[in-house]
């Protein structure tokens, strides 16, 4: 197990591939940890070096108390590649890990070459709805979440599915700081105006079934970047990588092949054309 020590935090991350290859680093969602990833992993290209890391206050990294700042996160994540080396990556981030890939873009192009912005938004619910959705995990912990978060995060199908439960495990496992902490900066971002002043190869991704980031939602964040394209995955809720993992991972590769990232020039068709899908309630 790699641990990265920042000093004033540890921070857990993986590395799998060619250590030496074009990197694409991997940025979990509120309430999970860098095992989000794991089905998408064995369907990349070989030859890229697959960075993954969990959050502060998630997995195995450091769980500081909160609240955090966005500010924080996207600095954890900029010393995580400067420590390891990385420039020039291809940055997929879902959620609150796709706001941090944002705000990385901004701050230092060197390090990002391309976004892939999973089921995330230049903001994310309102200052209202997370201060009681922190106040309601002061109350009753997590697990007072948890039923509610499921129904944003799955289709009506998946929730039914044993591995659905392992979710739930995982969302409710989660520190009471790293979750209220992660929760706090989500509600303090806005970065509508300067994620409208990227220019870099960007990619949307967004399930028809997100309750928590609606697809409608997503494609006004992608577009604000221009030359974005934009994906549903229909059937989907918030984490497509774990209800259509296929899917998902064809449409990364095929954006991937597109701006000359893999080494092996493996790749699959996709199609980026999307739909209208309206429904309310946020999380990350």
């Amino acid at each position: 197990m790699n641990m990265l020590d920042l000093g004033d935090i540890r921070l857990h991350w993986r590395e799998d591939g060619d250590p030496a290859g074009p990197a694409v680093v991997f940025a979990n969602s509120l309430g999970t940890d860098f095992r989000l990833w794991d089905q998408i992993m064995p369907m990349m290209p070989t030859g890229l070096r697959l960075i993954r890391y969990d959050m502060r206050g998630h997995g195995l990294s450091d769980c500081p108390k909160a609240p955090y700042s966005m500010g924080q996160l996207v600095r954890d994540a900029e010393r995580l590649l400067d420590a390891l080396g990385v420039r020039d990556c291809v940055f997929v981030g879902l959620s609150i890990g796709g706001m941090v890939g944002q705000g990385l873009a901004v701050k230092r192009m060197d390090q990002i070459r391309a976004l892939v912005l999973s089921n995330t938004a230049a903001r994310i619910g309102t200052e209202a709805i997370w201060d009681q959705r922190i106040a309601d995990a002061r109350a009753g912990g997590v697990e007072a979440l948890a039923d509610a978060v499921m129904i944003r995060w799955f289709s009506k199908d998946f929730r039914t599915t044993p591995e659905a439960m392992a979710w739930r495990h995982m969302l409710t496992r989660t520190p009471l700081d790293g979750y209220i902490g992660c929760g706090a900066a989500i509600s303090g971002t806005d970065f509508y105006a300067t994620t409208a002043s990227l220019t870099l190869p960007t990619l949307g991704i967004a399930g028809s079934e997100d309750g928590s980031t609606p697809p409608d939602l997503v494609r006004e964040t992608v577009e604000l970047v221009k030359g974005s394209r934009f994906h549903l995955i229909r059937g989907a809720g918030h984490l497509p990588c774990v209800e259509q993992p296929m899917e998902f991972a064809r449409v990364l590769v095929d954006f991937l092949t597109d701006i000359g990232h893999p080494t092996d020039g493996r790749g699959c068709g996709g199609d980026h054309s999307g739909g209208h899908h309206h429904d309310h309630g946020h999380d990350s």
